[in-house]
């Protein structure tokens, strides 16, 4: 039995009964719709995700909201009391102050338990991509590695987890800031969709701009073909922001040509929805590099 916990957040985008298969703690994020405070659960219960994306498609703009220090406090104790060690997988610094509470929550949480570990990592990574680095450490884990060993195997994979992935609607890039406004209206005029993907820092980059919504989820695939490692890991995942019938498009194109197995096939949860809006089709996979 391990003798540490893997504690992580809801923006691994991770399907309930996998985190609970892999003995995960896994706090919210939090997504708000006008005065109304939802906590991002894995199970869905504030509210499930197609009802999600219709609120968006109707016009209702969400916006998000980090773990705070308290929440991991809170969390961890219990854990460190029960005489464990823990192990934090975070969401991207880059992209969220999660990582940073989690930080201070460490610290604090080391002078009151001296004798146990807390080690810490800043995955660089979101949705699904988060998720593959805490699904590869948990399986590390159920081998009976310990925390050093599991900790220095996620720090040696964590930027081979490439992120690839095309928006429906740019809009939603546009008012969190990620491309200007002029930039926004030229692509939706001649049905611009841009391919991005999440770098070495952990942040969003734009790498290309695809005409039509076929090409950008097939330029997906092909990135995965110009860098997949399989001696890393054969293990895929696919989130998307309620289009499932691309993202299965997606995973039967890669399984009938590559040497690969897509385990995961997910919605993009609230938090990270809230900025990639409604058919957001994402890929994350072991690469050469991201």
């Amino acid at each position: 039995m391990n003798k540490f916990v893997i504690v992580t957040d809801s923006s691994t985008d991770l399907p309930n009964d996998v985190a609970v298969s892999l003995n995960l703690e896994v706090l919210p994020l939090k997504f708000i719709f006008g005065e109304d405070v939802f906590p991002n659960y894995l199970d869905n219960r504030s509210m499930e995700p197609k009802a999600f994306y219709d609120r968006i498609r109707q016009g209702e703009l969400p916006t998000t909201s980090q773990i705070n220090v308290s929440d991991y406090e809170e969390a961890l104790s219990p854990i460190l009391e029960s005489g464990k060690d823990v192990l934090i997988l975070a969401f991207s610094s880059a992209l969220s102050g999660t990582y940073n509470s989690a930080r201070i929550a460490k610290e604090e949480l080391e002078k009151k338990y001296p004798k146990r570990k807390i080690a810490l990592v800043d995955t660089k990574a979101a949705s699904l991509g988060e998720g593959l680095i805490v699904y590869l450490a948990a399986q590390e884990a159920s081998k009976g590695k310990s925390l050093e060993e599991v900790f220095k195997y996620v720090e040696t994979i964590k930027l081979n987890v490439a992120h690839w992935f095309t928006v429906n609607d740019i809009s939603h890039l546009k008012r969190g800031g990620r491309i200007s406004g002029v930039a926004a209206f030229v692509a939706k005029a001649i049905n611009i969709n841009p391919v991005l993907h999440v770098d070495n820092e952990g942040r969003l980059i734009s790498r290309m701009k695809v005409v039509g919504r076929k090409k950008a989820v097939m330029s997906l695939f092909h990135k995965m073909k110009e860098t997949y490692d399989p001696s890393l890991s054969k293990t895929v995942f696919i989130s998307h922001g309620d289009d499932l019938e691309q993202a299965l498009h997606l995973k039967e194109m890669i399984e009938k040509e590559l040497d690969a197995t897509v385990e995961i096939v997910n919605f993009v949860g609230p938090v990270i929805g809230a900025h990639s809006g409604p058919g957001t089709i994402a890929l994350f996979f072991l690469a050469t590099s991201r």
